[in-house]
């Protein structure tokens, strides 16, 4: 007797997503591979005979659509926050502190789950069938990702009945990410075939769910944990541990390595655990969130602009590789300084591959003891910029030898000269080459005239071709002169032009900051144009004038001195004003704001935003950024890894803020 066609191909999808959940969920396989693949044939050559029966969520429509031009913008229910980071133990004990403070209780219970270092999604489920899924983007609005996220088959296009009923709307969020041992058979694969290989898991897994064509994601080992929800309509958890196995029920990948920690000390022991454990994880790990577990608690703590105030991230120390350094060579920066730069073979690090570390300056090299042809131990610096830490001394053969500055300019042949008083070594030729390319780059940064369209190719091509000679030629920049050059369309030049166009109507402080006056950085820049209030007036102003200003020095005040009495910087300044350059009267600083008498100092690297994009937000509100910790300081604000700053506002008694203190802070005031 013929079976119906219908009954037959629902039969089949219902075990074939049985299947899938057990392997690619549960990691609990029942059949082999060849019959799965049976299974599949056949629902394919039935649902070929009756494509009206085909619809969205059959397991053969994983292979994704066709190419897309592009990504559509998704609003997101909820912002998709990030976390503030942790980087010490003490820092734990901090959040924990602040918790017990803002719940008024002596204990606090959490959850801690490794962080994955892949990429954060969004998947909307109505009435239990997978309806979109979009990237975090700005945790506003991410990107539409649905075709590629069909392909992903640890995700499923249809939940599972929790309890016996189906959740009407569910937005299940969590990552997206790859393997170690995916990666490496990838790689291997690559290698055959003579390709590059990818860089590292992350990046993988990012790239492959923004491919346009969702064919290539479908090739792609990529892997999802859900850990969190937005909207939900039928599915009400009030812990997190009852979010996390009511998602399993639901047939979501839940990481099953978390831990319920009566206090904060049960999650420190977690994280001391998989840190040592870190590289036996199949997976890329760069620390642990921890959160409280209950959410009555997480919702009388609330949340920052930024980040929930309730969870934290405590970040694992940087990996250590070792690796040969084989050279040291020497790049020319803006104002003519000689930077060493350490030529290493290439290290994998936190699968990342370095080939290069500043040196930072010839004492740097000697404080380190370094010698070219040295083993040395290399790490991440926050995870990010490379960094060699010492050398293997006991490791030596005799063959190492000693680095030295050169004494003429590896670009342009001028002399090297070491000023008094000072640490680098510098190229004195302002026409050197290198020294213009860093200069335009500094002029159009993002923080000078902050001009969109200029990467250091083309301007090393602007200056090659003598197009460029000066900050001047930058602003004459003409359509027919782009177009010359390679790798730059008609649409690109335009859109440089018309920015360029917008940016020559400035402030005095991003003008200032622009031409690159040495000590000047932006909040210098800010102060004298808030004491002078004008180019002329600041141009004239006497030594005195200059040292009598809060925070000016004599080395910068000598400076200043020195690039306005320059006639070549004059002329310079005056051709800018030619070619269009404009100063607006805008503001640059709110005396009025709630800020007002706050004097704040940064040290340390923030995560969620720059120094920079917090000094504006608190001038903005009317307080005043200072580079030193003073008795005038009323705020010090204190990010990874920071500097004698932080020791100096201890001993003197002044607030020390974290970065979530901070943007507590800032949530207060804006």
């Amino acid at each position: 007797m013929t079976r119906d066609p219908k009954k037959e191909i629902e039969r089949l999808r219902a075990e074939l997503d049985r299947h899938n959940h057990l392997y690619h969920v549960l990691d609990r396989p029942e059949i082999t591979d060849a019959e799965y693949d049976g299974l599949f044939r056949r629902l394919s050559e039935l649902e070929a005979a009756h494509p009206d029966l085909v619809v969205p969520t059959s397991p053969t429509q994983r292979v994704g659509d066709a190419p897309a031009d592009g990504f559509v913008s998704v609003p997101h229910s909820l912002p998709m926050l990030s976390l503030s980071n942790a980087f010490s133990q003490d820092e734990l004990r901090e959040f924990d502190r602040r918790m017990r403070s803002l719940l008024g209780t002596e204990g606090v219970a959490y959850v801690a789950e490794p962080k994955l270092d892949g990429l954060s999604l969004e998947l909307v489920y109505r009435e239990g069938v997978l309806v979109q899924a979009s990237t975090r983007g700005d945790g506003r609005v991410g990107e539409d990702v649905t075709a590629n996220v069909r392909t992903v088959r640890s995700i499923p296009l249809r939940l599972r009945n929790l309890a016996g009923a189906m959740p009407r709307l569910l937005e299940a969020r969590g990552e997206v990410y790859i393997d170690k041992a995916d990666l490496a058979a990838l790689n291997a694969d690559r290698a055959a075939k003579g390709l590059q290989p990818f860089a590292n898991p992350r990046n993988l897994a990012a790239g492959s769910l923004r491919q346009l064509d969702p064919a290539i994601t479908a090739e792609r080992p990529l892997k999802f944990f859900a850990y969190d929800i937005g909207l939900a309509d039928g599915f009400e958890p009030r812990t997190q541990v009852e979010l996390l196995t009511g998602l399993s029920a639901l047939g979501l990948r839940v990481n099953p390595l978390y831990r319920v920690c009566d206090d904060v000390e049960s999650a420190i022991s977690f994280y001391e655990e998989l840190m040592t454990d870190r590289g036996a994880l199949p997976y890329e790990a760069d620390g642990v969130v921890v959160k409280i577990d209950g959410f009555d608690e997480r919702e009388r703590v609330g949340a920052v602009s930024r980040s929930p105030r309730w969870a934290i991230a405590a970040k694992f120390p940087a990996e250590e590789g070792v690796t040969r350094l084989t050279d040291i060579v020497v790049s020319v920066g803006r104002t003519g300084t000689l930077t060493p730069v350490a030529v290493l073979q290439p290290v994998r690090i936190a699968g990342v591959e370095i080939t290069s570390a500043t040196l930072h300056n010839e004492e740097e090299i000697r404080r380190k003891e370094l010698l070219i042809g040295d083993l040395v131990a290399v790490r991440r610096a926050g995870d990010v910029i490379p960094q060699v830490v010492r050398p293997l001394v006991d490791q030596r053969t005799g063959v190492e030898r000693a680095f030295a500055m050169p004494r003429a300019c590896p670009v342009c042949g001028s002399e090297v000269v070491r000023l008094e008083d000072e640490i680098a070594h510098r190229c004195l030729n302002a026409s050197c080459p290198a020294r213009i390319v860093q200069s335009v780059l500094h002029f159009v940064s993002k923080s000078g005239l902050d001009v969109d369209g200029f990467g250091i190719k083309l301007v090393e091509q602007l200056v090659e071709q003598g197009i460029v000679r000066s900050l001047v030629d930058v602003l004459r920049l003409n359509l027919d002169g782009l177009l010359e050059l390679d790798r730059i369309g008609p649409k690109s030049a335009a859109n440089l032009l018309r920015s360029l166009d917008q940016a020559t109507e400035t402030s005095l402080p991003r003008l200032l900051f622009a031409l690159g006056i040495p000590n000047v950085g932006e909040h210098i820049a800010d102060l004298l144009a808030q004491t002078f209030g004008t180019l002329d007036r600041l141009q004239n102003a006497s030594l005195e004038d200059l040292v009598a200003v809060p925070e000016i020095g004599p080395l910068t005040a000598e400076a200043l001195i020195a690039f306005f009495d320059n006639a070549e910087n004059r002329s310079m300044i005056e051709g800018l004003f030619h070619a269009g350059l404009r100063i607006s009267e805008a503001a640059s600083h709110s005396p009025g704001g709630s800020l007002a008498e706050a004097r704040f100092v940064f040290t340390g690297t923030l995560s969620s935003l720059t120094r920079s994009d917090a000094g504006r937000r608190v001038k903005a509100l009317g307080a005043t950024v200072a580079s030193s910790v003073t008795r005038a300081t009323t705020h010090v604000v204190v990010g990874a890894n920071p500097g004698s700053k932080a020791d100096k506002a201890r001993e003197a008694g002044i607030p020390i803020l974290s970065e979530s203190d901070f943007l507590d802070l800032l949530a207060t005031h804006e």
